[in-house]
């Protein structure tokens, strides 16, 4: 096909779409559900009408091609599971009983049995359930859910793409079940695992499927010879069946690097690539390896990850130069659009101006259907367009908010003296241990407590005017005294005052800060029924007042115990809000780390003694590729410490890190150089304690033993059983006694059983530890 029948067959789609509709209506479905309000064919007449209005709304926009299989209850992941067959031993009997009681019984656990493990999608802030697999694990297919949803877009007269995780990367992502010896490496069962693939490429085909997409994103990481050759073998076997769809094999998050080849080579009809970010690097790549002729190629020109405005002219270049690598050209997003939220219409407290400058999944999906009409159709046919969005991106770069002369004077004055603390850690750990006098084993929690009802209507009041800033105020004390007093009688050593007056971790600081701006509506999916309003950092950042210093010192007047002062991080503020793309990543941290600097100072000043900021970012932001790693640990590790290194010794700065593989971050974690980390492991049994003693960690931990993420009350013996897995990797002085994570999801009654627990855990623990420890 010539250059120019290539632009003229050039259609729109995308990889998938937000799921959980524009008032959250899966969240309060499955919600619903779990508590008993739902009942099941409710659940499903909720979904199915979700899905119907996405792909009405993406045909009505223009997209050719739309997606299914990319909705889920829960996890696509963990969708992939069920779709394969690998349901663990323990969760069998359930599924068996109960397919949907038993498909939330992995994703949330039971009082009986314990979830399946979660973790970071790639280096995004969506959680994904970890399959467990071993070598007697038998896969089966059962399709009955993709081909339901493709068959429902179909009777709606839509083309429809299915969207599956690839075989390479589900087996990639996967772990050692549990018993399993930990070197099993599961992609050995690939030659298991493909005729289950075929077996559901062939039922898809006959549901009325012209072309298949295979997500297989672990192919930009680096991966070994072993890893590529296996892919090859993958595509090689499921590109050789008869009985089968087109096959759309797609990537994103970063470049391809060498197995870019290895697909480009494969019997497949087309690839999905990403064009943004780091993995613009594809464009040059894709020429060297001499394009994909007679090959369909779908180009990801539209950031599915963050929410700033394409730049049209810049993508038409991009596209203009793949016409000629590629039989055929689509346009796309780089992603799903899963990562953003739904529509910046919905947005009312955002100056009109700058909403232009802002594009959600609606408006990405207007781009997308603007650029393949000018690549099909010309640029005489966008030239409106054209100069719109020219005038908005002018807009962007002319403005104030994003250039404060003070702030970037300030952040050019950084020294190195300013990220180092003024004593070494023996010398800091001796001061802290004499001033805090707590126990072996000190108990603490990790910041929030349960945002009930109350809690979230007295927010709403404040903002409705319903009652005043002293009203307000009135109420979050008093939820201070209780979360207080229930830590003093359960015996806990560190306290926090429960957050009450917080709505999101970052959310809540970045509305106090210069240079973000908050949205109302922009929920995106974190993990299962969990959405959060990434803020978006538009421009250079200061902190004009004290943010949280009101509250901690308030807690610390009605209690003689330590209560933590609560920060979240730079590099997590970075993380889970939507970031500049006009800068360098490193020197928008720096700004947020001098902000933050500010109010560590503040907390010290008003006699706070433990200082806590939160990280749980620092793996997750990791770049896909290794050798991008160093650039990226240096500025973030700097920017933590520029924020915690102006406090004195005896000042305990503890972090805090959750649901990532933290193994690979431990010099990081090091060069963080907090006096105490306090980490996930339940879950895990402990992996990340031994991972850390194995290095060589020389500092106080504190890794989790009690899952956070699970509705489940862990018993004084299971939390005393993990502790003392944790005691054969970290010394009894150094180990503390925590949750994996925050208690803000949880409900009291739970929250309330499981810390009792814990705190007695402790106590068994503590009291059967030789004299010379204590």
């Amino acid at each position: 096909m010539t250059d120019k029948s290539a632009a003229a067959a050039a259609r729109a789609t995308v990889h998938g779409y937000p799921r959980q509709g524009l008032n959250r209506e899966l969240k309060k479905a499955v919600e619903g559900y779990w508590k008993g309000t739902v009942d099941a064919d409710a659940l499903r007449a909720t979904a199915a009408g979700l899905r119907r209005a996405n792909w009405r709304r993406l045909a009505d926009a223009g997209i050719h091609e739309v997606p299914t299989g990319d909705f889920s209850f829960y996890d696509h992941v963990l969708d992939t599971s069920v779709m394969v067959g690998a349901i663990p031993a323990r969760h069998r009997e359930a599924v068996a009983a109960d397919a949907l009681d038993g498909y939330f019984a992995m994703a949330r656990g039971t009082q009986e049995v314990a979830p399946l493990e979660m973790t970071k999608w790639f280096d995004t802030n969506y959680h994904y359930l970890v399959p467990e697999l071993g070598p007697d694990t038998v896969f089966t297919a059962d399709s009955a859910e993709q081909v339901a949803g493709l068959r429902e877009a179909v009777a709606l007269g839509l083309t429809a793409r299915p969207v599956l995780v690839g075989p390479v990367t589900y087996l990639l992502l996967a772990k050692p079940a549990p018993g399993v010896a930990p070197d099993f490496e599961p992609l050995t069962l690939l030659d298991r695992l493909l005729p289950v693939y075929a077996e559901v490429l062939a039922d898809l085909r006959a549901a009325g499927a012209d072309w298949v997409q295979l997500d297989e994103p672990a192919l930009v990481e680096d991966r070994t010879p072993a890893e590529l050759n296996a892919t090859t073998r993958a595509y090689r076997d499921l590109g050789a069946l008869t009985d089968r769809p087109k096959l759309l094999v797609a990537s994103y998050f970063d470049r391809l690097g060498k197995a870019l080849p290895v697909l480009a080579k494969a019997p497949v009809e087309g690839l999905a690539l990403d064009f943004t970010g780091p993995a613009a690097a594809n464009l040059d790549a894709l020429a060297a390896v001499g394009g994909l002729p007679g090959k369909r190629l779908v180009a990801g020109v539209v950031n599915g990850r963050n929410i700033w405005i394409n730049d049209f002219e810049k993508s038409l270049s991009v596209l203009g130069t793949l016409l000629g690598l590629a039989d055929r050209v689509d346009v796309s997003s780089s992603c799903s659009l899963l990562h953003v939220p739904l529509d910046v219409t919905a947005e009312r407290d955002i100056d009109p101006q700058i909403l232009r400058w802002l594009a959600f999944a609606r408006q990405k999906t207007e781009e997308i259907v603007t650029l393949a009409r000018g690549l099909a159709q010309g640029t005489d046919t966008i030239a409106a367009e054209l100069a719109a969005n020219r005038a908005d991106l002018a807009s962007r770069a002319g403005s104030a908010l994003t250039n404060d002369p003070a702030v970037r004077a300030r952040a050019s004055a950084v020294t190195d003296a300013d990220g180092r603390r003024a004593a070494p850690y023996p010398e800091r750990a001796a001061a802290q241990r004499a001033h805090l006098g707590l126990p072996l084993l000190p108990t603490t929690t990790i910041g929030s407590f349960p945002q009930t009802n109350e809690l979230r209507a007295a927010r709403a009041d404040l903002r409705a005017g319903r009652i005043g800033t002293t009203g307000y105020d009135e109420r979050i004390e008093a939820e201070i005294r209780e979360v207080l007093a229930f830590q003093e009688k359960a015996g806990i050593d560190v306290l926090v005052h429960g957050e009450p007056e917080r709505n999101d971790m970052v959310q809540y600081f970045a509305e106090q800060l210069t240079g973000y701006l908050a949205t109302r509506q922009g929920w995106v999916q974190s993990y299962g029924t969990r959405y959060v309003r990434p803020p978006i950092l538009a421009g250079d950042i200061s902190r004009p007042e004290p943010m949280t210093v009101r509250w901690t010192t308030y807690a610390q007047s009605v209690t003689d115990r330590p209560v933590k002062g609560m920060l979240t991080g730079p590099v997590t503020m970075l993380a889970w809000s939507f970031v500049r793309d006009d800068q360098p990543l490193g020197d928008t941290a720096r700004q947020v780390a001098l902000a933050l600097r500010d109010e560590v100072a503040d907390l010290e000043a008003a006699g706070t003694s433990v200082i806590q900021v939160d990280e749980p970012a620092l793996r997750e932001t990791l770049p896909l590729r290794a050798g991008d790693r160093a650039a990226y640990l240096d500025w973030a590790t700097e920017s933590f410490r520029i924020t915690t290194s102006g406090v004195r010794p005896a000042t305990q700065i503890h972090t805090h890190m959750c649901y990532a593989e933290f193994g690979d971050i431990v010099q990081a974690i090091e060069d963080l150089d907090a006096d105490v980390i306090s980490l996930e492991a339940a879950r895990s049994h402990m992996q990340v304690a031994g991972e850390l003693a194995a290095a060589g960690y020389p500092r106080e931990v504190g890794p989790g033993v009690y899952d956070i993420h699970s509705p489940r009350v862990p018993s004084a013996q299971e939390a005393a059983a993990l502790l003392r897995k944790g005691l054969e990797a970290v010394p009894a002085e150094r180990l503390w006694v925590n949750p994996d994570c925050g208690l803000k999801t949880r409900g009291w009654t739970e929250v309330r059983a499981s810390l009792e627990n814990l705190v007695e855990a402790a106590r068994e623990v503590r009291g059967t530890l030789p004299a010379t420890a204590s």
